[in-house]
Order: structure tokens, then C-alpha cells, then sequence
């Protein structure tokens, strides 16, 4: 069969530019790579968290992460705070990392249960490397602590999204992807087999290719409007519809983790970069009005605003299918799923990298294609179960919003997990899932979902025992961020943007 020898992107932004990027780095000599985009539409660009998983891009490409940061302005991110969501003025942190460590083949947290139970008042956080980081405001580069089970600091980035793509335009241009400026006006498909031929642009310039890949945002031009697939509304469980970003001045200190503070009808982000902060209010329009929105965002500013707000209208979903004939949506045209957990940018680099494993030749067969719509699919769904839990499990009911939160139905597979959560404190993970157990734990824990019993393999320690085995991990906790730098200090020093 001919293998596909040129691809054609339309739309830049942060979905063009990772899979151009991508493409050039791994399929250098057998694919001409081109991508469309137009000055004059501009990108989403609010999403400026990412998660872990960004780091596997970066090794990938190999970029040089202190050069990056300085770059697109970056800072570290340990995790997300989440303020007001189980209870008004309850707060917790969904770490990247493991709480506390396990012994034998128990997880920590069972250990936890066992002295709660037995009258101690400990929060399970004090024995979590990454909130006690955070609430020092402390980061380094810590693969492990000491000698022990304990895992290091796991990380990921906040930056400038729009500086961002820019970085990843330079880096793919300097390996022989072809941009061109243009806006699309019109997609042609095949007589016979509806592939997409040609598009064609205002300035009537006609473009071909072998594959398309469709990064034109939630407008879904390829995929939607020329191929007719139809979207999936999630909106019943995942209500917000609607968002308002704004920047603001650059605050002290310089936090290592992301807000989350839930409002009357939705919820408001916060994101440290080293020259602004990034503010948005994610919200539910029919129980809320677009002036109501920006107003309780501009009155819960940490400084002054640097630009007016942008407003930003969405539905929570998924294609129907992600790939169909000759077509690849990535990025906003595949789907949505808010930014409450920071998946966006993972979701773009997930589906590339799915992409060029099973990467197509000229006859686009059905088996490669169902493939990879099936396991993306499941990781749609499964990120969106997660997206759930946070709405849903709330002791809420001070506003219409969070009523309909707490009442609602949920997927059967959340259900499921959090019924053996809350009598067992047992966690399985989906092998695709991309939330380990840490992360359903701290979630589950902090939106109020107590486990009613602990794993009977912790009793093997006696009291004196378990008491001594909690101090040493809190010890070990206390002593490894203590020998931390302050956050804004390992900037300094590493990654300072220029002036």
C-alpha cells in the first residue's frame, strides 16, 4: 500500500503546533508536513496549566525544559488547591504526587484509615511531600527522598499558552514544516469515497494532501462542518458552558500550584507565571449571567487586570468519532472537557502520539481507525468520570448551581468506583486511565468521601508500630522540603524570563 506522504494541518495554536512538532521530530523523512493557520483568528489560549505528562512530550522532542520555561515564562506546578468545593471554606490540594509511602504491599492511605479510626486527628496531607512544598512555597528538582520508598517531587508547568505555541512554531518550522498564512474557505471531498481532496483558501490557493488533521478548534471545520460527524453533549454532567479569562498583575509569592475556587454557579482559576497571573471563571449560563460572571471574577483578583476580560462559549463533549476517512481532529475539535484538571494540553499530545503509533497508509482502513477511536473514547470518559466526581460529590445546596450537582445522575462507572471507595477505601485504576490512585484518592478524600473501613493487612503493625511509621514518614516529609529552595528562588536562579 503507499504510505502518507503529506499531511496538512489546519489551525495552529497549541494543537497545530504539538503535532506539527511531533511529526517533524519522529517522521522526519517520510512525511512533508504543512500547516494552516490565520493571523486574523485568533486561538483559545487560556489553557496555561498542564499536567505531568507534558514532561514525556518535552523528553520527546527533546527541549531543554529550563530553556522552555524561560521561553514562554513559566513556573512549576505541584498541583491544583480546591477551595469551597466539598463544603464553603473546606480546602484541599490534588498533588501529583503519592501521599505519604507504602509498606509492604498496602498503600499508605490504609495505615492513615487505621489511626483515624483508632482517634487520631491527622490530615492526610501532612504526610504528602507536594502539599507541604506547596504550602512553604518551596521547589526542586527531588527524584526521591533519600534512600526510602518516598517518590520525589512530580511536577508540571504553568506558561504563557500563546508564547508556547510560538516556541513550538519555531522549533517545527527549524525542522521543515511549511506554514502557510490563510484562512480556509471551502473543503472538497472525493466523488466517490468522501475523503477530503483539497481545501481551499481566500486568497484562492488550493491545497491537497494524503491526511488531513483537523485543529481548527471547537468550530470542528474538517471533521464537523465538511465531514458531518456530530458531537456527543456532556453538558448534563459536566453544566458549565461558558468561561471569561483575564490576566492580572503578578502577585507574591509566586505559588507552585494552581487555584480552583468553586462559585455560586461554576468556579474561578488562578495560574502563577513569572510576568502575570492568569484569572478565568468557568460557569454554567443558565444559572448565571455573562456581566454576573465577569463581575465576581474581576472582584476576586489577586492584582490589578493587564487586559479585558475574553469571554469563551463551549459545550462538554466529544466527537462521535475522532478520526473518520482521511481525517484527524486534535486538540478543540476532537472535544472539550473543562479546565478544571488541566487535560487539555495532555489530551492534544495523548491523541498525537496515539496517531503515529498507528499511523495510516493510503488506504485509511478500518481496523487502524476504529482502533483509535476506541482508545480515545475510553480516555475521554475516563477524564470525564474524574471531572464528575469534583461536581458531584459536594455536601453543596446554597445555590441552584450546586443543588443540581449534587443530585444529579452520574456515569455508572463513577458511581461504581466511588461506592467501593467509600466502603472499602479500595481504588482500581483503568489501565487507561490517566488519574492514578493517588489522584482519585486526594480527590475523593477532599470532597468528603471517608472510607467506612481500612484493608485488614494494616492491623499487622501494633499500635507502637503505627505510631512509629506515621512519625518517620512525617519526619522524612518535614526534612526533604525544608532543604528546598523557595519557588520564586529556583526560578531565579534556573529559568528567569528575560525582562
Amino acid at each position: 500500500m503507499e504510505p502518507v506522504e503529506n499531511v496538512l494541518i489546519v489551525g495552529g495554536g497549541t494543537a497545530g503546533w504539538i503535532t506539527a512538532a511531533a511529526m517533524a521530530k519522529l517522521l522526519p523523512k517520510q512525511v512533508q508536513v504543512t500547516l494552516v493557520e490565520s493571523d486574523a483568528i485568533g486561538t483559545v489560549g487560556v489553557g496555561e496549566a498542564t499536567i505531568p505528562q507534558i514532561r514525556r512530550l518535552n523528553m520527546l522532542l527533546g527541549i531543554d525544559e529550563m530553556e522552555f520555561l524561560r521561553e514562554t515564562k513559566g513556573t512549576f506546578k505541584l498541583g491544583i488547591e480546591f477551595n469551597n468545593w466539598g463544603r464553603v471554606g473546606d480546602s484541599y490540594i490534588h498533588t501529583f504526587g503519592e501521599v505519604g509511602m507504602p509498606l509492604g504491599a498496602l498503600p499508605f492511605h490504609h495505615y492513615w484509615l487505621r489511626a483515624r479510626q483508632g482517634g487520631s486527628n491527622a490530615d492526610l496531607w501532612r504526610y504528602s511531600l507536594h502539599r507541604q512544598a506547596s504550602d512553604e512555597n518551596r521547589f526542586g528538582l527531588l527524584e526521591r527522598v533519600g534512600n526510602t520508598k518516598m517518590e520525589g517531587l512530580a511536577f508540571a508547568f504553568h506558561f504563557d499558552a500563546g508564547l508556547y505555541a510560538q516556541y513550538l512554531r519555531r522549533y517545527a518550522e527549524a525542522r521543515g514544516v511549511k506554514r502557510i498564512e490563510g484562512k480556509v474557505q471551502d473543503v472538497s471531498l472525493h466523488s466517490e469515497n468522501g475523503r477530503i481532496e483539497t481545501i481551499s483558501l481566500e486568497s484562492s490557493e488550493e491545497l491537497s494532501a494524503d491526511l488531513f488533521i483537523d485543529c481548527s478548534g471547537f468550530r470542528g471545520l474538517l471533521i464537523g462542518e465538511a465531514l458531518g460527524v456530530g458531537y456527543e453533549d456532556w453538558s448534563q454532567w459536566l453544566p458549565c458552558d461558558r468561561a471569561v479569562a483575564v490576566p492580572c498583575e503578578r502577585t507574591e509569592p509566586l505559588l507552585p500550584y494552581t487555584k480552583a475556587t468553586a462559585r455560586d454557579a461554576g468556579w474561578q482559576w488562578r495560574i502563577p507565571l513569572q510576568h502575570r497571573t492568569g484569572n478565568g471563571h468557568v460557569y454554567c449560563s443558565k444559572y448565571l449571567s455573562d456581566d454576573e460572571a465577569v463581575g465576581t471574577l474581576l472582584s476576586n483578583l489577586d492584582g490589578q487586570p493587564t487586559a479585558d476580560p475574553k469571554p469563551l462559549r463551549f459545550t462538554t463533549g466529544r466527537r462521535e468519532r475522532f478520526w473518520h476517512k482521511n481525517c484527524v481532529s486534535i486538540g478543540l475539535a476532537s472535544g472539550f472537557l473543562e479546565p478544571l484538571e488541566s487535560t487539555s494540553i495532555h489530551l492534544i499530545q495523548s491523541n498525537v502520539s496515539r496517531l503515529l503509533e498507528l499511523f495510516p497508509n493510503k488506504s485509511f482502513d478500518e481496523a487502524t481507525i476504529g482502533e483509535y477511536n476506541r482508545l480515545v473514547g475510553i480516555e475521554y470518559e475516563l477524564i470525564r468520570d474524574f471531572l464528575v466526581l469534583h461536581y458531584h460529590q459536594t455536601e453543596r445546596e446554597d445555590t441552584e448551581f450546586w443543588r443540581y450537582c449534587r443530585h444529579m445522575s452520574v456515569p455508572e462507572t463513577l458511581r461504581e468506583k466511588m461506592e467501593l471507595f467509600g466502603e472499602a477505601g479500595i481504588l482500581y485504576r483503568n489501565l487507561d486511565d490517566l488519574f492514578r490512585e493517588a489522584s482519585w484518592l486526594q480527590v475523593m478524600l477532599g470532597q468528603g468521601i471517608t472510607p467506612k473501613r481500612y484493608h485488614p493487612m494494616a492491623d499487622r503493625l501494633s499500635d507502637d508500630q503505627l505510631r512509629d511509621f506515621l512519625s518517620q514518614v512525617e519526619r522524612l516529609v518535614q526534612h526533604a522540603v525544608s532543604g528546598l529552595p523557595r519557588h520564586e528562588e529556583f526560578i531565579a536562579q534556573r529559568c528567569a524570563a528575560a525582562a
